[in-house]
């Protein structure tokens, strides 16, 4: 018995390239007669490559200024010409080209914090009156900064490169003829606002951001994996014996896991105000409101998803593969204006950096329905292109 034993351990150990190639072989095989799976493996890494290395920037320039100027002179072009060549602002005017050489006042005092609250500019740039004179007659005028703080690292390298501006930018311009001037004290003390965030706390800017995450990561692939369940499971088949039609199969499936995007919300705003104490200055009622287009487009993307997924596998792949460029274009991990144009443009096709402007607007900024409809009409475009998509290919399949 023990030799009949030993023979089976000898021939378990026993090693045969022909079988090992054998396996090999069927499971290249198997690769290629799952597509999906085979380019998920392949443009995974290639999305990752190419966001890491090229839409990525911890480190944001050319941020949207906008400057409140009531005084023109030579020291105030020099000003802003120098705070331009930081490049870590950028000059802009919505109603009007700004001629960066005359610095007429084209902003007004009220629609310069429109364009903040909006999130359509980060810096205000307030050039009092009499600034020259003041300037000229040694007496040090105050510049003031406004600077939208919601997000920390997105404008903490521009604050401390306008801080240090502030030792040279007149130094050349005062030594001529006016050596009085040039002194080794400040010419202007440059005053700097921290709004929304004065504090600077990171978790102000990423708890709300949270809330936006995980509705996209467990809808879309909650409504995926369902389906796709149902598909697998053979239960499909007994919707289509009865007169359900192909919209009413997917409202049905939907609704319910709109009630569970709403218990998410409510366990992650009450985590936030309990254990994060983020502070709160909008409209509940609101938030709860928008988030409800949000909710229904991550839905259509999973209920997309399934009808494309011939297993629970492929519907997690696909998941991944739209959350991947999710948490990384729309400006939660990192400053959506420190990613290039291109990075930007597929950033604002993504639902997931909509409702994150409107989530922190609504809770940081105070926003109200006008500040964050820009936002809001683009989750309803979303979900009627990406139902229609939906929606057909239900008909074919159940068809």
């Amino acid at each position: 018995m023990s030799s009949f034993k030993f023979f089976n351990l000898l021939n378990f150990f026993k090693f045969s390239p022909s079988r090992l190639l054998a396996m090999m072989s069927k499971e290249f095989a198997q690769m290629r007669r799952d597509p999906v799976t085979l380019g998920m493996l392949i443009m995974i890494p290639l999305i990752q490559l190419v966001l890491f290395g090229f839409a990525i920037n911890t480190n944001p320039r050319h941020l949207p200024t906008v400057l409140v100027s009531a005084d023109q002179s030579e020291y105030t072009r020099e000003f802003i010409r120098a705070v331009e060549n930081t490049h870590y602002f950028s000059m802009i005017n919505p109603e009007n080209n700004l001629n960066k050489n005359n610095l007429n006042n084209l902003m007004t005092e009220s629609r310069a914090n429109q364009l903040l609250t909006q999130g359509k500019a980060l810096f205000i740039i307030h050039i009092p009156p009499n600034f020259t004179r003041d300037l000229l007659k040694d007496k040090t005028p105050e510049l003031l900064v406004t600077a939208d703080a919601t997000d920390p690292s997105a404008t903490g390298n521009a604050i401390s490169a306008l801080q240090q501006l502030s030792n040279t930018v007149f130094t050349l311009p005062l030594s001529r003829g006016m050596g009085n001037l040039n002194q080794t004290a400040l010419p202007f003390n440059l005053i700097i606002h921290a709004k929304y965030n004065p504090s600077n706390i990171t978790s102000y800017n990423i708890i709300p951001g949270l809330m936006g995450v995980i509705l996209t990561m467990t809808l879309v692939m909650i409504t995926g994996l369902a389906i796709t369940r149902e598909r697998e499971f053979g239960t499909m088949e007994s919707l289509l014996a009865t007169p359900v039609k192909p919209l009413e199969v997917m409202i049905g499936k939907i609704l319910p896991y709109i009630i569970v995007g709403y218990v998410q919300q409510g366990i992650i705003l009450l985590a936030a105000q309990v254990i994060f104490k983020v502070p709160n200055a909008g409209s509940i009622g609101l938030l709860i409101l928008c988030t409800l287009p949000f909710i229904f487009a991550n839905l259509m993307v999973g209920l997309t998803f399934s009808t494309i997924a011939k297993n629970q596998l492929q519907a997690m792949q696909m998941t991944f593969f739209f959350f991947l460029p999710s948490i990384l274009l729309s400006g939660f991990m990192f400053p959506f204006y420190g990613m290039p144009v291109w990075a930007q443009c597929i950033g604002e096709l993504l639902p997931l950096t909509h409702f994150l402007r409107v989530v922190r607007f609504i809770m940081l900024k105070g926003s109200g329905f006008i500040d964050i409809w820009p936002n809001i009409w683009p989750l309803f475009l979303f979900i009627l292109v990406v139902g229609v998509i939906a929606l057909k290919r239900y008909r074919r399949t159940l068809d």
